[in-house]
């Protein structure tokens, strides 16, 4: 296939766009093509240093206004990776090639709603993703994800935690229901016997100054302090990171990291476990509450737990993060 300049689609959010990396590697490397993005402008700072892309574009509010750019642009294919109502109206739009993949709707929903769960294990999103790309000849090199840190905020990083051995605590994800609870954040910091270092966003800044009073010799916060970059390298120099399903998970597989992972109401069958590729070594350990009848709840998260009891993290038994 004669692809010259290929668009590809994701908006959102920061742990989605950068499992779209290895695609657009993959398209770059294997067909030659300007490879074009589209993106909303709150996330578009996660692909900013990503040499495989040669133009990012900014959703607009007015999404005739981004259809307009986006025709003068005159593409040979688009690769659809958001899958919702609007990026089929800007493809529809666009009226070129569109390859899109499965989104596996159907078997979620009956996972959630009916505890019906037909999901393949071990598939991940990446995977399917990759199958939908067999028609214009692409495959998965095996190479896993992609984060470039900026070099100014690695140094910043280096600078944070020159001489120091610790682990990553993650305790920010967009859901609570994701998010690593109080009570297991203080085992997690009690059974690790270096420093740990807490991220996450403003929204648990007040949770972290709880640790950081109470673990005074060991946590070291930088909640709500510091930005996406430099908490990457910060994640790049760590021993091991423990972290719910967020997007830092992400970040942390695509930098090979050792990854203890906590699930909450989301589970492995999603396709959203941590991606290292086929070529790498690197391995993470999950830890859930298997055969909890609540199970999952969501295929995204809730504000708060809807049954009340929030088991699926608070039975988890966290000794077994110490592996």
């Amino acid at each position: 296939m004669n692809t010259k300049k290929i668009l590809i689609i994701r908006f959102s959010s920061i742990g989605d766009v950068v499992l779209t990396t290895p695609v657009v590697r993959c398209v770059k490397n294997q067909l030659g093509a300007e490879i074009h993005f589209l993106i909303k402008p709150s996330f578009a700072h996660v692909i900013h240093e990503n040499p495989y892309i040669d133009h990012i574009h900014h959703l607009k509010e007015n999404i005739q206004e981004t259809i307009n750019i986006l025709k003068a642009e005159q593409y040979d294919l688009v690769i659809d990776l958001q899958k919702n109502l609007r990026s089929y109206k800007i493809c529809s739009a666009l009226a070129c090639k569109t390859i899109r993949f499965d989104k596996m709707n159907i078997n979620k929903w009956l996972a959630v709603n009916l505890k019906i769960n037909r999901l393949p294990s071990g598939k991940h999103l990446v995977d399917r993703y990759f199958e939908s790309l067999l028609e214009i000849g692409v495959s998965d090199d095996g190479e896993g994800l992609d984060y470039f840190i900026m070099p100014e905020d690695e140094y910043d990083a280096q600078e944070l935690v020159q001489g120091i051995h610790y682990q990553v605590l993650v305790l920010g994800a967009t859901y609570f229901t994701k998010r690593i609870p109080k009570e297991k954040c203080e085992e997690i910091i009690a059974l690790y016997d270096k420093h740990t270092i807490l991220l996450g966003g403003k929204d648990v800044a007040e949770l972290a100054d709880q640790l950081s009073t109470e673990f005074p010799e060991k946590v070291i916060n930088y909640c709500g302090k510091i930005g996406l970059g430099v908490s990457a390298g910060i994640v790049k120099h760590a021993d091991r990171v423990v972290t719910g399903d967020t997007g830092l998970m992400h970040i942390a597989a695509a930098l090979q990291k050792k990854i203890i992972m906590l699930w909450g109401n989301t589970i492995p069958e999603f396709g959203m476990f941590p991606f290292y590729g086929s070529k790498n070594t690197s391995k993470s350990i999950d830890i859930q509450v298997s055969n909890l009848s609540c199970r999952p709840c969501s295929k995204l998260g809730f504000e708060q737990c809807p049954k009340g009891h929030f088991k699926c993290m608070l039975d988890i038994d966290t000794n077994r993060t110490i592996q």
